[in-house]
């Protein structure tokens, strides 16, 4: 089924205020993190991811201290980083008491599992047995696939996660065209979900490549080579002289927001610790 047709004659430019009205900012648990929250607006949301460096604790203790300071904070609760039952009752109690309403749940890129949890789907069935409840529980969309799952398998998990989640983020992906027709595709099996749409932020390569160094492999490495985008996203680097923005897929994914048949809620911005540059960007965006 396709949807597009149905969205012609929306306002684009009250579209971009909503999609970037509503932004959240995925950041990683570095030693910058401190500072780059600093760039962004009182009150901000920020998911913060689950390090392969760092392990999951430093996820919570980040979260524990951003949210202490107003921000409102979602952490990745990155099933394979997960220990046990044990462990996990841990990390609800203390987001829980840090006033933590919203979760987002991915498999975690880990190998082998740090315990019981294989994935996603085992890691939400058992917070489901706690005492702990979350009032959203985000899931992970890939529209353009997984480097190591058929897209089958995908589907498959997502109908199967759907149950215990209240929205779902996509992965990243530098095609607002192949975004939509993910939507189209998830919307036709049944599962409607609202979608926050997974997209990069201003990157400057220079900045990425000393991110990567810092970190050994590089998280943001390792998260670029996951999507099958990599080498679109290069071309795109390369074509804008070193510094990405993404304004193409905001103006590219505007006309579709208030189609209740899409149901976007909002853009989820992988900043890659930029986020002095994002935030420039994304006030020019909403004064235009």
């Amino acid at each position: 089924m396709s949807l597009k047709s149905e969205s012609k004659t929306v306002d684009d430019v009250d579209n971009v205020e909503l999609l970037l009205g509503n932004t959240r900012y995925e950041l990683m648990p570095f030693e910058s993190f401190d500072e780059e929250i600093a760039h962004l607006p009182d009150g901000a949301t920020i998911a913060i991811t689950t390090s392969p460096q760092l392990g999951i604790d430093r996820t919570v203790e980040k979260t524990e201290m951003a949210a202490e300071r107003g921000y409102e904070v979602v952490p990745h609760i990155a099933a394979r980083y997960v220990e046990g039952q044990e462990h996990l009752e841990e990390i609800a109690r203390r987001l829980t008491e840090a006033g933590i309403t919203d979760i987002f749940v991915p498999g975690g890129d880990r190998e082998e599992p740090a315990g019981e949890f294989e994935s996603a789907y085992d890691l939400l069935t058992a917070l489901d047995r706690t005492e702990y409840e979350f009032e959203e529980v985000g899931i992970t969309g890939y529209p353009e696939g997984h480097a190591f799952l058929d897209d089958e398998t995908l589907r498959e998990s997502m109908v199967r996660k759907e149950p215990y989640a209240t929205y779902i983020v996509t992965q990243l992906c530098y095609d607002p065209e192949t975004v939509l027709e993910w939507i189209s595709d998830v919307r036709d099996r049944g599962v409607d979900l609202p979608v926050e749409v997974g997209i990069p932020g201003v990157m400057k390569y220079q900045r990425l490549l000393e991110i990567s160094q810092k970190v050994g492999v590089g998280d943001s490495i390792q998260f670029l080579k996951k999507t099958t985008g990599i080498l679109g996203f290069i071309r795109q680097l390369i074509g804008s002289r070193g510094t990405y923005k993404p304004d193409k897929l905001i103006d590219g994914l505007a006309p579709y927001v208030a189609n209740e048949a899409y149901d976007i809620r909002g853009v989820h911005i992988y900043a890659f610790n930029q986020t002095a540059d994002l935030e420039s960007w994304r006030l020019e965006r909403l004064e235009r």
